[in-house]
């Protein structure tokens, strides 16, 4: 028995340890011969894979290569500076995964650079055991988009800064190929980018929100394909993609706005809208659906102007609830005062023709407050200089009381009443006789009833104040000044302007900056040359020029009548056939050819409507103003602008405090 075990142990040992010992020491032993190992490798070598594929071995059936267009200019070829060491990680297999990808950049001969723009070739491997689709099938789009990033599926047009996806698969292609050339850089350490890649390094603050909108944009259009409608497996996906991205951009407007699974969202969709393209081949219903919500979006957006339009019109006429409440309480408080209390300090500087005298004729008490402030806190020499404030008599208490309580320093304040000034009646000024007709009234008041402009701005009731036009009777206001530098209520001073006192007008009668930078400040933007009289008398192309802060010589107005002036061209246009509104037009009119252009510096116009006044032109102005309908006392003021006019507002005070009025 102890022989015929032992023969048995011997047989075993022949028939199965000795090809196991034999077999691993050929593939793995040091020890083995060069050549026994070559041969190994040699074996290996039959089977197909690339030089610039995966250091992994892939043995799956591969599918047929897909080629794809990349954009000119980055091109790779299969030569010594991509090697096995340089590969990136997303080419290589991901194990972890439920299915298996290796993507291999084919060589780009010299023919494809010439007559294909430097295609590129993608090929995919996919194993059968990858995850299933809606129909029981391993959906392409899914496999390939795994390795690629939200950031990297982000394609910038260098000439516009806009975002470009003219391909299904292109913006797929161009995170793969960024991925390589980053981990290229990685570990070759001294390779050089492509220039195109340079150039897209900066891209837009918000590239990522406008790629989610044109993939909502996608989305909506492949929803509306009947090809689409008639997959109810991918029209539920669509749908709930659509919901998930509207939700993740909400109101933002810079990719920091966006939470933190946007990018996990972005992903979703371009795999989502991938499908859809696989599916959907009909290009021209595709055009024809983008014509339509083209179409449909710009009657919506002429629509919402002309919203836009009436209701900034009608925000700009309305009195804000704390502006209304502000005179309200100042007024209780006025009467209170016993006369003495009344009165304001150094009245007797009021006449002085050797002082700095300013006009300012507004309603608005905190306006007002604020073109005062903003002078005397700029001024070398406070004690120099007078405000003549006039405003309506619903306002006066209020504005006296306003500036007893907050005295402007040193400078002298003199608060008038427009019904005061008896001179001031319908026999004497044209525009009073006008503004009380019932034909203006029936203008302004009752539009329904009109047959004129039905432009909204041109019945802003405004226009019926006295106020608006008492700039015309300077002369008669300050009958002992020689020279008065009138303000608006929408400006504010930054520097000192009494040096717009020495400037020599040269015989005229009005120093204002001119406004010549743009058509629509001309002289037919405002007067209508329709008209024999204007087209007789004045240049449609002449430089307008601005209201707000005019330095007018007084003893020039006399000399040369302009109040006559202004009263003969206010009687001809007694139908508005000549101009429709405002002071501007007679002003241009009055005034022609007896103005003196000031330096552009003295005064910048825009903030109350152009979002693009030059910022350099802000700061070296000594004057800005909020002409426009977004007045800084406003909530639909531009909130860049409105810091300039809060600083010299203090929100602390006991009235703002009690009105509510906040920065």
């Amino acid at each position: 028995m102890i022989g015929v075990r032992n023969i048995v142990v011997v047989l075993l040992c022949i028939t199965v340890v000795a090809p196991i010992v034999l077999y691993t020491d050929r593939l793995g032993s040091s020890e083995s011969p060069p050549s026994t190992r070559q041969d190994l490798i040699e074996d290996v070598s039959a089977f197909p894979f690339s030089a610039a594929d995966s250091s992994h071995l892939n043995l799956l059936p591969q599918e047929t290569s897909t080629v794809l267009k990349e954009p000119i200019g980055v091109v790779y070829t299969d030569d010594d500076s991509v090697n096995r060491r340089n590969l990136p990680q997303a080419l290589q297999l991901a194990e972890s995964r439920e299915h298996v990808s290796a993507r291999v950049l084919s060589t780009t001969t010299e023919e494809d650079q010439t007559e294909k723009d430097s295609n590129i070739k993608l090929v995919t491997d996919e194993t059968k055991q990858g995850s299933q689709g809606g129909d029981g099938s391993m959906e392409k789009g899914d496999t390939i988009s795994e390795h690629v990033s939200g950031e990297d599926a982000i394609d910038v047009d260098d000439h516009d800064g806009k975002l470009t996806h003219d391909s299904t698969e292109e913006p797929l292609v161009k995170g793969t190929i960024l991925e390589q050339q980053q981990a290229t850089e990685t570990s070759g350490g001294n390779k050089k980018r492509p220039e195109t890649y340079k150039q897209n390094d900066q891209l837009p603050s918000d590239a990522r929100v406008q790629q989610l909108k044109d993939q909502l944009i996608q989305a909506k259009v492949f929803l509306s394909l009947p090809v689409v409608k008639s997959n109810p497996h991918l029209t539920r996906e669509l749908r709930l993609r659509v919901k998930e991205v509207t939700r993740v951009v909400g109101e933002a407007t810079k990719d920091s706005d966006l939470p933190r699974n946007a990018k996990e969202k972005m992903k979703a969709m371009e795999q989502t809208l991938l499908k859809g393209k696989q599916i959907q081949d009909d290009c021209a219903a595709s055009v024809k659906k983008l014509r339509a919500m083209i179409h449909s979006t710009e009657e919506q957006l002429h629509v919402l102007k002309k919203q836009t339009l009436f209701l900034t019109q009608l925000t700009a006429k309305t009195l804000p609830k704390g502006l209304h409440c502000l005179p309200l309480r100042l007024t209780t408080d006025y009467y209170k005062l016993n006369a003495s209390q009344q009165q304001f300090a150094n009245q007797e500087k009021l006449e002085d023709p050797n002082l700095y005298h300013y006009a300012i004729f507004s309603d608005n008490i905190l306006a007002t407050a604020v073109v005062v402030n903003s002078t005397v806190v700029n001024a070398k020499d406070a004690t120099k200089h007078v405000f003549h404030i006039v405003t309506d008599r619903l306002n006066y208490a209020a504005m006296r009381m306003w500036f007893l309580g907050n005295p402007p320093g040193k400078a002298t304040i003199q608060v008038q009443n427009i019904e005061d000034f008896k001179w001031l009646n319908a026999s004497y000024s044209p525009v009073l006789k006008q503004l009380a007709s019932p034909a203006m009234i029936d203008y302004y008041f009752k539009a329904h009833r009109a047959t004129s402009d039905s432009n909204l701005k041109f019945r802003n009731p405004k226009y019926l104040s006295i106020l608006n036009h008492l700039r015309f009777y300077l002369p008669e206001v300050f009958p002992k000044l020689n020279k008065v530098l009138f303000l608006d209520d929408d400006i504010v001073v930054q520097k000192d302007l009494t040096g717009l006192w020495s400037v020599d007008l040269k015989g005229n009668v009005n120093g204002a900056v001119e406004t010549c930078g743009e058509s629509f400040h001309r002289f037919d933007r405002y007067l209508n040359f329709s008209n024999p009289l204007i087209a007789k008398h004045f240049d449609p192309h002449a430089c307008g020029w601005a209201y707000g802060m005019n330095v007018f010589d007084l003893v020039q107005w006399k000399r040369q009548k302009i109040t006559e002036i202004y009263h003969n061209w206010q009687n001809l246009n007694h139908d508005r056939q000549l101009w429709k509104l405002g002071t501007l037009p007679p002003g241009l009119i009055t005034f022609w050819k007896r103005t003196f252009p000031l330096n552009r510096s003295w005064h910048v116009l825009g903030l109350g409507y152009n979002h693009n006044v030059n910022q350099k032109e802000i700061e070296r102005a000594a004057v800005m103003h909020y002409n426009g309908n977004m007045k800084p006392w406003l909530e639909i003021s531009i909130p860049k602008f409105r810091s300039y006019w809060t600083k010299y507002v203090n929100y602390g005070h006991v009235y703002l405090r009690e009105c509510n009025i906040n920065p």
